[in-house]
This record gives C-alpha cells, sequence and structure tokens, in this order.
C-alpha cells in the first residue's frame, strides 16, 4: 500500500492538544466532597464502567485517524511486469527469396518466419530493432527503431516478389552489420533466417562474418526446412505457380560456421514448433543482466478505512447511549 497524499498524516499532530484538552477537562470536570473518613471504602476497586469511561475519546481519536487517512488517499499497485533496464540491438535479416514459399512449414516457410518474428519482436519492447531482407540481393527494409508496431507492420507485408530471385546470405549480414555496428548498446546481435545456399551476391558468407567478429556482433543462424523431401513452388509450362516435391538442402556446415565465428549459434526450424522454439531461446540468449519492476495499475483503496471509520462511528453511538449512558 502506498499513499498519494502521504504529507495528511501531519495532521495527526492534532492529537496533541486534543489529548491536553481531555486530560484537562477530567480534571476540572471531576466532583468532590468531602469525608471525615474514606475507610468505609478501603479494598474497593474502580467500577468497570468507570474505567471505560475513557473509551468514547479514544474511540473519536480513532475516528479522526481514519479521516485522516482517507484524506491522505491510500492505494495499492498491481499488475507489474519486469523489463530489462538497458536494451539490446538486434537486427533481423530475413530471406525472401522464392523458395521460402516451400510448404514443409505451416502455411509455408515465409508466413511461419513472419509470424515467429513479429511475435519475439513484440516480447522485446526495449530494444532497438532493425529489418534487412535478402535474397538475390539485400535491402535494409527497416532502421532500427524502436517503434515495434512499425516494425510488425513491415514484416506482415513481406513477400517474394520484392526483390530478384537468389539466396544472397552474405549480402544481407553484410547489410545488417552496416545497420547494427552504429548502435549504442552493449550487446549487438544478428538474427539470420535462411533455407538455402548461399548461390549469389558480393560478400561472401564467412567473410561477412569474419567482419562482424570484428565488430563484437553475434549472429544467430537459422536453418528454415525440413529433413528429406518437400513441397518447393515450381512454374509449369504456362507460367503458373505449382508445387512439386524436392529435397530440402541447406548449407548448414555455412551456417554453423558463421554463428560459431562470431560467437552465436545456429539452429534448424524443421517445423512450426521448432522454429517457435528457436525464438524463444534466442529470446532467454539475448536477455540483459538487470531487470527492474513497473507497475501498471494503481487503485485509490480508501473503502477499508472508510468501512472502519462507520464501524468506529456506530460504535461510540451504542456505548454513550447505553453502557456508557451518563445523567444530565
Amino acid at each position: 500500500m502506498q499513499l498519494a497524499n502521504p504529507q495528511y498524516l501531519w495532521l495527526f499532530l492534532v492529537y496533541v492538544p486534543l489529548i491536553v484538552w481531555y486530560i484537562l477537562k477530567q480534571r476540572n470536570a471531576r466532583p468532590t466532597m468531602g469525608l471525615s473518613s474514606i475507610s468505609a471504602f478501603a479494598g474497593r476497586r474502580m467500577p468497570l464502567r468507570a474505567m471505560l469511561r475513557h473509551l468514547l475519546f479514544v474511540l473519536r481519536l480513532a475516528a479522526i485517524g481514519c479521516i485522516i487517512i482517507i484524506l491522505a488517499r491510500p492505494q495499492t499497485r498491481d499488475n507489474w511486469h519486469t523489463s530489462a533496464t538497458e536494451g539490446t540491438d538486434i537486427v533481423l535479416a530475413m530471406d525472401v527469396s522464392g523458395s521460402m514459399l516451400t510448404r514443409d512449414l505451416k502455411p509455408d516457410r515465409l508466413e511461419a518466419a513472419k509470424k515467429m518474428a513479429s511475435t519475439f519482436i513484440n516480447g522485446r519492447p526495449d530494444d532497438n530493432i532493425g529489418i534487412v531482407v535478402f535474397a538475390g540481393e539485400s535491402l535494409t527494409g527497416m532502421p532500427m527503431t524502436i517503434d515495434h508496431n512499425a516494425l510488425t507492420t513491415y514484416i506482415s507485408g513481406l513477400n517474394t516478389n520484392m526483390l530478384s530471385d537468389g539466396t544472397a546470405i552474405g549480402d544481407g549480414v553484410a547489410t545488417s552489420i552496416n545497420r547494427i555496428k552504429e548502435g549504442k548498446a552493449k550487446s549487438k546481435s544478428i538474427i539470420l533466417l535462411t533455407d538455402g545456399t548461399n548461390n549469389t551476391g558480393l560478400v561472401a558468407p564467412n567473410q561477412a562474418a569474419e567482419i562482424a567478429k570484428n565488430e563484437k556482433i553475434k549472429i544467430y543462424t537459422i536453418g528454415i526446412g525440413t529433413n528429406g523431401m518437400a513441397p518447393t513452388p515450381a512454374y509449369d509450362a504456362f507460367g503458373r505457380l505449382t508445387y512439386v516435391q524436392e529435397k530440402v538442402v541447406i548449407d548448414e556446415a555455412t551456417l554453423q560456421s558463421m554463428a560459431q565465428l562470431t560467437g552465436g549459434k545456429y539452429f534448424r526450424a524443421t517445423d512450426n514448433n521448432s522454429l517457435q522454439n528457436i525464438f524463444k531461446e534466442i529470446d532467454r540468449l539475448e536477455k540483459t543482466k538487470m531487470d527492474i519492476s513497473h507497475f501498471s495499475h494503481t487503485e485509490d483503496n480508501y473503502m477499508p478505512w472508510a468501512w472502519l471509520l462507520i464501524g468506529i462511528f456506530c460504535l461510540e453511538l451504542l456505548l454513550r447511549y447505553t453502557v456508557l449512558r451518563t445523567m444530565p
């Protein structure tokens, strides 16, 4: 519990003059009678009713105390969560080549990757995140930003017609390095999602990884694709999109080498569940060391004190006109 107006607690100082006034009043209001001897009253105790006569004043003080606390506005806080005190810089490098339409993940590799990437971004509100897309060439989709709504909106619009077809893994990583290297966070990471083998581009994947290592940037590589055969997009003689069963080929050796060289980790996503678990593991690996608690909801909580005030007032009235009733 906290108080919205703790300065009102100074009103408790009013107890001092009230108590002094009550003591003086009791002294002046006590009747006296002269007696030649008090031997007849020796050994007799003061009646309980006489001792309880001060209870009414105590109840009155308690009622005043309740009023003061209500004025101070007691409040409760709940719905708390923890978040990192220092965010990290992350770039998502996403493959948008035609093969990402392969349907070994549901509904296809690209849509599954888009969904998991958006969930990952929404779970890291303090991070500075950028997006790079690549196929036969690479492109900065979104610069580094903390506007995560803009990031997820951009991801939702990704498609395989954005760039010329191919898989330029090295160029995608190089573009990601250019976006992230100027970041101010101590931790910098690139999350690379691809389903194939580098077959075009100006920068070799291992060369890009060497540059990342020199810039102290970790690369987490994710190879997307099942083991064995998968329904792969192809075009028939009339230019219509169709699907044929083809063997899934991912250059895992290169992806493993890139991750190991930079201190990252390689993952293989063979289905939607494994891709989801991969993003969860990366999320854990990239957590910052210090967390701080935030309270998202504050609510006034004066009603218990109000009910206590009413109870004290009713008890005082009951005692004043029954057990502790005085004659005029």
